[in-house]
């Protein structure tokens, strides 16, 4: 890995000398450098910073071990601890920087599905606090976040809810999020003090560009009926909302968020081949599945990925074996530790 490091701090700092010297062909062998110096900057500072850290690291050592001062010495070790923290998390981010992407990493916007699965109401709420972990988490990233389609409840809660998340690198990060996620926690309507267990199944989605997918009109079978929002009551008099089978696979999508009909039609076509896409994909990942080296999870719904224990602080990743206790921040959209650690996990197989 450092020798690739090496390399490329090399190249980049030729790239440098060649923008900031204007030696450069033309403007478009211009742009094509200013695109490898703006995809390699960061990593080359971290780099930078990774290195600067183990001379310091080094420079700790030696005065540990040379100098007779016992205080000096206490306080040297405490520094060196913290500093040995710090090398390894920048180490796990330059693994992450350095890691195989595929081209759907590529992607900027992902429809994201969160659908109450166990567990009844309590279910249909925590989709609501999961809804707005994605939110927050959004914001951090400068994200921009829609809502598709959504089935309310009456406490609350939702059904299920569908959005998409608009940004660079979107899809890179919360691919990772698909499967089940399990919550244990006193619900605010047990008089008991009982813990309940429930889950949420969450699906992350590719948006399906036309060119990508084809789907055959002959192969739908679209219904429209009256919105309806939380407890039953009607959003509008009019039949706006829109049903589409799709006879072959019987997949089913709805969307009555919007109060035209059409454009609850299209919001629903576009899930449609994102969810259409998505089946494609995951049967070329099963005949391929043996081949591959690294795995954290398959992505499938039905795959418990992630439990958030309340009593006792706690977000534990199943596929890693990661527990992290700190459920309040994490629900707050911090988000981010968990994520590098499977993107780590992964690219180290």
């Amino acid at each position: 890995m450092f020798d690739n490091l090496e390399k490329l701090e090399s190249d980049f700092k030729e790239i440098e000398e060649k923008i900031y010297g204007g030696s450069f062909e033309n403007s478009e062998n211009y742009a094509s450098l200013m695109k490898d110096f703006k995809k390699n900057a960061p990593i080359v500072e971290k780099y930078k910073d990774y290195k600067k850290k183990s001379n310091e690291i080094e420079k700790l050592k030696l005065l540990i071990k040379d100098d007779e001062d016992v205080e000096l010495k206490k306080m040297a070790e405490e520094e060196l601890e913290i500093l040995n923290s710090e090398l390894e998390k920048i180490k796990e981010e330059l693994i992450i920087f350095l890691s195989p992407k595929n081209s759907d990493d590529e992607e900027n916007v992902v429809i994201i599905e969160i659908r109450g699965g166990t567990g009844g109401e309590e279910a249909s709420l925590f989709c609501a606090v999961l809804l707005r972990m994605y939110t927050m988490y959004a914001q951090r990233k400068n994200w921009k976040l829609e809502i598709i389609s959504s089935h309310e409840t009456g406490l609350g809660g939702y059904k299920e809810i569908c959005f998409t998340i608009s940004g660079k690198g979107a899809f890179s990060r919360l691919k990772y999020e698909s499967g089940v996620h399990r919550v244990q926690r006193v619900p605010e309507t047990e008089s008991s003090g009982r813990v309940h267990t429930s889950t949420v199944t969450i699906a992350v989605l590719l948006e399906a560009e036309d060119a990508k997918i084809e789907v055959n009109n002959a192969d739908l079978n679209i219904d429209t009926f009256r919105a309806s929002g939380a407890g039953g009551q009607h959003v509008n008099k009019t039949e706006s909302a829109i049903r589409i089978t799709h006879i072959p696979t019987g997949l089913v999508v709805e969307c009555q968020d919007e109060r035209s009909q059409y454009k609850n039609k299209e919001r629903a076509m576009k899930i449609l081949k994102s969810k259409l896409l998505e089946q494609a994909k995951n049967k070329q990942k099963q005949t391929t599945a043996e081949e591959r080296k690294t795995q954290v999870g398959t992505g499938d719904r039905s795959e418990r990925i992630r439990t958030y224990n309340y009593a006792q602080n706690r977000v534990t990743d199943h596929r890693i074996g990661l527990s992290i206790y700190r459920l309040e921040e994490i629900l707050n959209g911090d988000i981010d530790e968990l994520i590098n650690s499977l993107v780590s996990k992964e690219s180290k197989g």
